[in-house]
């Protein structure tokens, strides 16, 4: 099932982001649900199991670490009450499916802070609520899934009616598309392939059917890091205090183990007392422990009474910092690096300084999401210690962001998601950090922008949040683009190819020219008044349009103050911030 729901949603992800209701071109829903999907698909592979309790576990816990973008959160969450229901069992009736499909909606719901109906939420709802009634009059799996994925296409198909822009764009909700898609492909796998994929599923060698494309995994944002290029210089091997990196998973629930009770405060603490940068994540019967340890035999012996240790890795990280210390010696580093999540957690980047472990941790820390190097190197300027790369056209996932959280060396961390479909995926990731973490809830680059601006480095964690989350509301944004399709928003009539104006969410204009799209834009933005505006220009941005644009924006506003920067976002030719 879990196998062809993926296929199926990866087949059609592309339709699934042509149903955003905006028709900008990097509409994304599609693309995150495909990604968090391959994930969970990824890691159920990974842990071939006959279990159903332990199947859904693997594909939750791949879900969880994989998602991306509030659609993909959702999902996550969806599949983790989906798992947290049938944990133990080996087997599931309808009775059982039914209960574990409503449970997963109560978990998505309790996920989102302000739910909204007529989105994949009220698609799910209505799908769980007819599964559990219709579960006390049949003992029929497939019978049952089938009325599921009856149920959820016609809980879509009233999406329109309970969202307005739905129906004003004429389309239907484009996440609760994918997850109709997704029991599609759980429909045929129970009819159609019936036994085929059974060994494939199970971990064999056998190659799928062939109609069956198995989801594949982009790979992870890549994070840009300042480069501290004098450090090695200065810093001792043996100054690596806690050398051992360790990580490994506590299984609760392999056969004939039960394992001691696991208070796990008690554990950190006592992992605490002679290591550093350590994340518990606990999900049902498997725990995942992270940790910098002195004594990984200590840390093992601590761990055996909870259970059986599995998929064990202990790196010496003095090793590898005389590695990258030999290597520095061989080759000139750039003033700017880019490297992967995966390396910064593994104590690889930054001139091979371990997170955490070298320098005395700093108070604070932040990590914001751009794309365009110009955005990334406007924040590295301004205080911020780590970009994440990402924005509408690849979200960063949950565990780009835990890792990006563990690598960092500072007390309290601030996440600035600069988009409003990041925020639920960096506030996930906060909450299975163990560390001090705050997300600003910023939904665009200029609302990042001007909460870096307001950070104060001298004053409490609690205040900077507080004049952070002040700082984005009082910026107000614009962004230029092009229409992917034809549509009408709001009145606006817009055409395939003509650029439109969008004032915060709001498409306030189309044009074929982007020059007149831009200053009718600047126009409706100027319209409450301001004294500051910044042009942020992209990849596609021609200088003498833009000295053309500036030029009418003198005469226009002669006492506007006006900044012009190199963004380099690609997709939007200008984005606009004012002040």
């Amino acid at each position: 099932m879990a196998l062809l729901g993926a296929d199926y949603l990866q087949r059609n992800a592309e339709h699934v982001n042509a149903l955003n209701v905006f028709p900008v071109p990097d509409g994304d829903t599609g693309t995150n649900m495909n990604l968090t999907m391959s994930s969970g698909v990824s890691e159920l592979r990974s842990k071939p199991s006959s279990s159903i309790g332990k199947a859904t576990e693997a594909l939750s816990k791949g879900l969880l670490m994989g998602a991306r973008g509030n659609s993909g959160v959702i999902l996550s969450q969806l599949f983790r009450g989906f798992s947290r229901s049938l944990a133990g069992l080996e087997e599931a009736g309808t009775t059982q499916l039914a209960a574990a499909l409503q449970y997963g909606v109560d978990l998505a719901y309790k996920a989102v802070v302000k739910p909204v109906e007529g989105t994949i939420l009220t698609v799910a709802k209505e799908a769980a609520k007819h599964a559990v009634q219709y579960a006390r009059r049949t003992n029929d799996v497939v019978e049952l899934m089938q009325e599921v994925h009856q149920k959820a296409h016609e809980a879509l198909q009233r999406t329109p009616d309970l969202l307005p822009v739905l129906k004003q764009v004429g389309v239907v909700d484009s996440g609760g598309q994918g997850l109709v898609f997704i029991y599609e492909g759980f429909v045929r796998s129970l009819t159609e392939l019936d036994g085929q994929l059974d060994s494939y599923s199970m971990g064999s060698e056998a190659a799928p059917p062939e109609e069956v494309a198995v989801p594949t995994i982009a790979p992870a944002p890549n994070i840009r890091k300042q480069e501290l290029s004098s450090a090695q210089s200065r810093l001792s091997t043996e100054a690596i205090e806690f050398l051992y990196d360790m990580e490994f998973f506590i299984n609760r629930k392999l056969a004939g183990h039960t394992g001691a009770f696991f208070d796990e405060s008690a554990y950190k603490r006592a992992l605490g007392k002679d290591g550093d940068s350590i994340l518990v994540i606990t999900e049902d019967d498997i725990i995942k422990v992270h940790v910098h340890s002195r004594k990984p035999g200590d840390v093992l012996n601590l761990s055996l009474p909870y259970g059986e240790l599995t998929d064990i890795h202990i790196l010496n990280m003095r090793e590898q910092h005389r590695d990258l210390l030999e290597h520095e010696q061989e080759h000139s580093s750039s003033d700017i690096a880019d490297f992967s999540a995966a390396e910064l957690l593994a104590g690889q980047a930054v001139q091979g300084i371990p997170p955490g472990q070298v320098f005395e941790k700093a108070p604070f820390g932040i990590i914001a999401v751009a794309l365009g190097e110009g955005i990334a190197d406007i924040f590295l300027e301004n205080e911020v210690d780590t970009v994440l790369s990402g924005g509408q056209t690849m979200n960063p996932s949950t565990e780009d962001f835990v890792k990006a959280i563990e690598a960092l060396s500072a007390e309290h961390i601030y996440i600035l998601p600069n988009n409003g479909n990041i925020i639920l995926a960096a506030e996930q990731a906060a909450e299975l950090s163990e560390r001090s973490v705050t997300v600003i809830p910023t939904k665009t680059i200029p609302q990042g922008l001007a909460a870096v601006l307001a950070f104060k480095e001298e004053e409490t964690a609690e205040r900077n949040s507080l004049w952070m989350k002040n700082a984005a509301e009082q910026v107000l944004s614009g962004q230029v683009t092009k229409a992917v399709r034809d549509t009408t928003i709001d009145g606006v009539c817009i055409k395939e190819g003509d650029y439109i104006g969008i004032k915060e969410k709001a498409i306030m204009v189309s044009n074929a020219s982007l020059q007149d799209a831009s200053q009718s834009l600047i126009a409706s933005m100027m319209s409450a008044g301001g004294d500051l505006l910044t042009i942020l220009t992209g990849a596609e941005a021609d200088a003498a349009e833009t000295a053309t644009l500036c030029e009418w924006i003198g005469e226009q506003y002669p006492e506007l103050e006006l900044e012009v920067q190199k963004g380099g976002q690609p997709l939007y030719p200008y984005v606009f911030a004012l002040e």
